[in-house]
Formats: C-alpha cells, sequence, structure tokens
C-alpha cells in the first residue's frame, strides 16, 4: 500500500530508517529518469565520501558505516628469525574514523559525458553543523557557479536549511536552480499537509524538461520497503507540534 499521509510521512524522517529510505529514494528517481531521457543522456548514481575522526565521545549515528572495507589485520604471531624487523622506539594509536557514503544522481550527456544536471537528496549530515556539512556546502557553491543545473531535494524537518534569501515558510522544499537564471532559481515550499509536488530536471536547452512526481516515488518506496510493518512504533524526529501529531495519529495504521 502507498503511504497513508497525502504527502511526505514525518515518520521515514526518524534516523533508524532514513538511510534506507534515501539508498531507496534516489534509484528510483534514477529509474524514471531513465525512461525520459535515454537515449541522449545517461542517469549515474555516485555518491559522497565522509570521512572524520570520531571524538572520545561516542558520535551521534546518522548514517550507515562503510562495511565494504576490509577488516583490520590480526596481531602477527612472532616474525621468524631469518627475518629483520626494525623495531620504532615507540607505539602511537590512530584515531578511530568514521566513513559513511552518502549518494546524489548525475545526468550526462551521452555522447561527451559532459555533465548537466546534479540531484541531491539532502540527509541529516548536510543539515548538522561539523565537517560533513562544510564538505557539502564547498560542492554546492561550485556546482551553482558553474554551467551545471543543480536540483536539492529537501525532505527533513530538522536541522539546518541551506542558504536562501526570500524563503518561504515551510517544512520541506525543492531548488531547481538553471545555470542562465542565477542568481534566481526555481523554489517549491511544501508543507507538512501538501501532496509532493512533480518537478522538472532541467536537460540541454533544446530539450524539454524530464518530470519527477516526488509523491509516487515516496508511495513506491513505502510500499516496496514495508515500511508500514515497523515505522511507526517510533515518533517522527523532530517531533511534531501537538496539533500537527493529533492530525498524523488519524493516518497512522494499527501495529501489525
Amino acid at each position: 500500500m502507498p503511504s497513508p499521509f497525502p504527502g511526505m510521512n514525518p515518520y521515514v524522517e526518524q534516523d533508524a530508517f532514513w538511510q534506507d529510505f534515501h539508498l531507496e529514494f534516489l534509484p528510483a528517481i534514477r529509474e524514471r529518469l531513465v525512461a525520459q531521457v535515454r537515449p541522449k543522456y545517461i542517469v549515474m548514481l555516485d555518491e559522497h565520501v565522509y570521512v572524520q575522526e570520531l571524538p572520545p565521545e561516542p558520535r551521534r549515528l546518522v548514517g550507515r558505516a562503510d562495511v565494504s572495507l576490509a577488516a583490520p589485520p590480526k596481531p602477527r604471531a612472532k616474525e621468524t628469525a631469518g627475518v629483520g624487523v626494525l623495531e620504532a622506539p615507540t607505539q602511537v594509536h590512530l584515531p578511530a574514523q568514521d566513513v559513511r557514503r552518502v549518494p546524489f544522481l548525475e545526468v550526462r550527456d551521452r555522447l561527451g559525458r559532459e555533465l548537466i544536471t546534479v540531484l541531491e537528496l539532502l540527509g541529516p549530515a548536510n543539515k548538522r553543523g561539523g565537517a560533513d556539512r562544510e564538505q557539502y556546502m564547498a560542492k554546492r557553491e561550485q556546482l551553482l557557479k558553474s554551467a551545471v543545473y543543480f536540483v536539492e531535494i529537501d525532505l527533513l524537518r530538522g536541522g539546518r536549511r541551506m542558504p536562501l534569501e526570500n524563503r518561504p515558510k515551510c517544512e520541506y522544499s525543492v531548488l531547481v536552480s538553471r545555470a542562465q537564471d542565477r542568481p534566481w532559481a526555481g523554489f517549491w515550499p511544501i508543507r507538512l499537509r501538501q501532496r509532493l509536488p512533480v518537478i522538472p530536471i532541467p536537460l540541454l536547452r533544446a530539450d524539454p524538461y524530464a518530470r519527477i512526481d516526488l509523491q509516487e516515488i515516496l508511495d513506491h518506496v513505502y510500499d516496496a520497503a514495508g515500511y508500514e510493518d515497523f515505522i511507526y512504533a517510533g515518533r517522527p524526529d523532530p517531533q511534531l507540534t501537538s496539533r500537527d501529531a493529533a492530525w498524523a495519529r488519524t493516518f497512522v495504521p494499527p501495529l501489525p
């Protein structure tokens, strides 16, 4: 069944489920884009890699650690007598690292592989202070100074918003920036109780925009992942106002 909410499902925003949603949402967009833009364009998944040293205190988990990295080697047995070993004068401790991969989409011209459009779905790391946000903001600024079209989807109520002037009041949003229109950009303010919009994905000027129905994709991911079976055991994060919480409870199905 599709999501019972008329728009964004606030229960999906919980840290425990957002990474899974993020990993499913972008491939679903890709599938629908490919059907509209092939064979002139190719649509590819790429990823940001965030590597940070962990502080002494446990860091809040906002994503999934990279499990594809090789396991640390086991301590060696004593070296054989025939192998000369140069002993270091002392031993130091390497800080632990947190490695996370966050996907995004690229639309490229098939013949020249020219980058045409970048599509980002914001995650918690992009909206909380720290090195991850700074890294994302640097890439964002670089794209907005280039000839590349930029689409930024924000389906998280929490965290810091991206810097914009004249931003309307909204819980969620979509930004579509065309190089020829900058510093102006199209903006879709989305309220909690509002259906997610159909958004344009700009291509080369000679070609019409592709169209992506964000609500249809949300409903597809919700149904395919079986979210109905488990996400409602928790609470929306951040918490809703008392009025919105009462409204949201009218859509929550009974737990199995």
